[in-house]
């Protein structure tokens, strides 16, 4: 495209003449070029000769005069197409932008809106108070009233307590085999069980540790056969269960009827009671105060190593003082290690009844005891340390 195109030049201006043929040429104009006649309609159809901003670009060699039109043709940027201007348009806010600068001339500020899908912080839970986790009362009360009991009958008559003891095995032989059959299935024979353990009791108080193997055998032999009326699915794993249930109840509390059994069996049964509860209870007071360090917090979070070094410090310290006034023959000493064997082997029985509660999927094994469960929770930490305090009581003074 040539400088023609655009129609005749004029001083100043570009682009088509406002004056009519009739008017003449505009005075000191170059004469048109020779062609057709110029038409206005023509010069419609035609777009305007952009124009080219005056002022020189920065570092470029243009001439110092910014006010005048360079002479000659078109500028270098007619040389090639512009592609046309678009309208600029602000860009929008978005509702969840966060506006960079606060509004002018007084206008109150508002506050965006939060995006609505990004996640909302959750509040910060409140602080509890620790609490004991049982209803301290009722396990007060339970306790001071079986207590009675068992003290009533241990200082009465011995044959007495010998039938608490063999009730307390019946009952807690049901309570374990019926949540083996709630839990898992397992349908463990309990009459066979039931009338063992409470033979299993009596054989070792009457005849020792010889009776208490004896009854245990003829149980384990009773549980096998009365599960054979049965049919053979599940066979071994409820005769198994059965076994396992007639030596954890009743022959381990055989050795509290063979305490009983010596001439100052009364205060062997109290020392070995007494023994275990203050082990369990230095462990609570201590570790409910002062537990930091779980101790196995897989089988029972709730226990800690500040609570198994109470229980360590105050069966220790109770150890020495039954010792000293409560058995015959016996010394303070012996009452140190006493406690300590007492705390250990309680604190394993402990654990193993929370490992047997955690595979059944249970807290407690029954409701017997208001604020204690029922009597396998209560049985757990004496049951495996009878032997404990039989065996070291026999080697410090004797079977009596």
């Amino acid at each position: 495209m040539n400088d023609s195109s655009w129609g005749p030049r004029q001083a100043g201006y570009w682009g088509p003449a406002d004056r009519s043929p009739a008017q003449g040429p505009v005075p000191g104009a170059a004469a048109a070029p020779t062609g057709p006649a110029y038409d206005a309609r023509d010069a419609q159809r035609t777009r305007p000769m952009p124009i080219v901003p005056d002022g020189p670009a920065h570092g470029g060699n243009q001439d110092d005069d910014q006010g005048a039109a360079r002479p000659g043709g078109p500028s270098f940027r007619d040389g090639m197409p512009q592609p046309p201007r678009q309208p600029y348009h602000a860009p929008q806010q978005r509702p969840y932008d966060t506006p960079r600068t606060q509004p002018s001339h007084g206008a109150a500020p508002q506050n965006p809106e939060p995006m609505p899908d990004a996640p909302q912080p959750a509040p910060a839970p409140a602080p509890q108070k620790k609490g004991a986790g049982r209803d301290l009362g009722a396990a007060i009360g339970v306790g001071v009233g079986l207590g009675v009991v068992i003290v009533a009958s241990l200082f009465v008559v011995k044959a007495v307590f010998v039938g608490v003891v063999a009730v307390a095995v019946v009952v807690g032989l049901w309570e374990l085999t019926k949540r083996l059959e709630e839990r898992k299935g397992i349908k463990a024979p309990l009459v066979p069980l039931a009338v063992g353990g409470a033979a299993m009791v009596v054989a070792g108080y009457v005849r020792g540790a010889e009776g208490a193997w004896v009854a245990m055998a003829l149980t384990a032999l009773a549980v096998l056969v009365w599960r054979m009326t049965q049919p053979p699915e599940g066979y071994l794993k409820d005769v198994t269960a059965g076994v396992f249930a007639a030596f954890y109840v009743p022959f381990l509390a055989t050795f509290v009827t063979m305490m009983l059994a010596a001439d100052d069996g009364p205060r062997r049964v109290l020392t070995f009671l007494v023994l275990t509860v203050v082990s369990d209870t230095g462990a609570y007071a201590v570790g409910w105060r002062f537990g930091r360090h779980k101790l196995a917090p897989r089988i029972s979070p709730g226990k800690t190593r500040e609570g198994l070094l109470g229980a360590i410090a105050f069966a220790m310290v109770a150890g020495a003082l039954c010792t000293q006034f409560l058995i015959e023959g016996g010394a303070w000493w012996q009452g140190l290690l006493l406690g300590l064997a007492v705390a250990i082997s309680a604190t394993l029985g402990d654990l193993g009844e929370s490992m047997i509660k955690r595979d059944l999927g249970i807290k407690d094994m029954g409701t017997l005891l208001p604020g204690h469960g029922g009597i396998m929770d209560r049985l757990d930490s004496l049951l495996p340390t009878a032997p404990v305090v039989w065996l070291l009581l026999v080697i410090f003074v004797g079977s009596g």
